[in-house]
């Protein structure tokens, strides 16, 4: 199946189709045989919900005594998978990295229960997560949307971060709204951008001529910068199990700006709250706006900002060797007590 068409199936499905997942009913209690890791470092976590015990799939790569980052994508609904890079460039630099499907996405139990789909449900989340793997004393990834629960993660539960990663997220979305309605839509074809809007004013966000535009006249411009039948696997699997049932209530069903539940996150107000060492990472092409991004560094009492210059909202796949130059060299200064 070629890239440009599994892009448009997987927008189809988290915008107007049904997706079936590994799991609609609470998991049976698991035992500690079940808890343990396997031999390629998976594990199913047991997580206690409002509505039942479900389980979520875990991944560790790498093995390093201090040195230990949790990795949470993007979405929200998406999976590890477009994260599976890290594995080549973390790991052999002596980090030890953990891949980790939330609930709902993924491989993890996927119920139907819109009721978990709340910021502060997937913070306590995190949390039991990072209790059952045993972490103190880690940093934080979140890319994306899981930058945003990074940030939420931070401030509730400070005392076992080390350090916290922020990686192509604002700490707004109304800011990202704004950005994408100055700065995104007007960099557009206005005929294209019209022909969107018309489309999403008519709520016709599963028609293929809409999936067609925002593949040709964003994806490639500000998710992935590289020609669509050319993305790399990882990417598209991820694609294919976005979720419609947690991404659109949380996200809204508009590419060109949130509209869910999420519509008026802002933390900008709180940053200096954050009192870890903080890396937050920005790219030139990106859907957020690096200025912003660079702005944070300097609100974070302990922020850096790292930039990928020729990356945008993917731009660990576009340069990687930048990417991932900035990400080793936080670990290590944290791991070292470098502030």
């Amino acid at each position: 199946m070629k890239a440009p068409y599994r892009i448009a199936v997987s927008v189809l499905l988290a915008l107007g189709c049904a997706h079936p997942g590994p799991s609609d009913a609470p998991s049976p209690t698991p035992s500690a045989a079940a808890a343990a890791p396997a031999p390629d470092g998976v594990r199913r976590l047991p997580i206690e919900t409002p509505a039942g015990i479900y389980e979520v799939w875990t991944r560790k790569v790498g093995d390093h005594p201090t040195k230990k980052v949790l990795l949470l994508h993007g979405g929200p609904g998406a999976s590890h998978d477009y994260l599976e890079n890290f594995a080549d460039h973390l790991p052999p630099e002596g980090i030890e990295i953990y891949f980790y499907d939330q609930l709902g996405s993924g491989a993890s139990d996927r119920p139907e229960a819109p009721e978990l789909w709340e910021i502060d449900r997937f913070v306590d989340e995190v949390e039991q997560v990072r209790t059952a793997l045993g972490l103190d004393d880690f940093v934080l990834f979140g890319h994306s949307w899981g930058g945003i629960l990074a940030i939420e993660y931070a401030l509730a539960h400070p005392e076992p971060l080390a350090g916290l990663i922020v990686s192509n997220m604002m700490a707004s979305i109304p800011a990202y709204n704004r950005y994408a309605d100055e700065v995104l839509k007007p960099s557009m074809d206005p005929a294209v951008l019209a022909e969107i809007e018309a489309l999403e004013a008519a709520g016709d966000y599963a028609d293929p001529r809409y999936v067609e535009l925002l593949v040709a006249h964003h994806y490639v411009d500000h998710i992935l910068r590289m020609p669509a039948d050319e993305w790399p696997d990882a990417v598209n699997r991820a694609f294919e199990k976005i979720n419609p049932d947690v991404y659109v209530p949380m996200q809204g069903p508009s590419e060109l700006g949130a509209s869910g539940k999420l519509e008026r996150w802002d933390r900008t107000a709180d940053l200096a709250r954050i009192e870890v060492p903080t890396l937050v990472i920005g790219a030139t092409h990106d859907t957020m706006d690096p200025a912003h991004i660079r702005w944070m560094a300097e609100e974070l009492p302990h922020g850096r900002y790292h930039h990928v210059p020729e990356g945008s909202h993917l731009a660990m796949w576009e340069d990687p060797e930048t990417y991932f130059a900035g990400i080793v060299e936080f670990v290590e200064d944290v791991a070292a007590g470098a502030p």
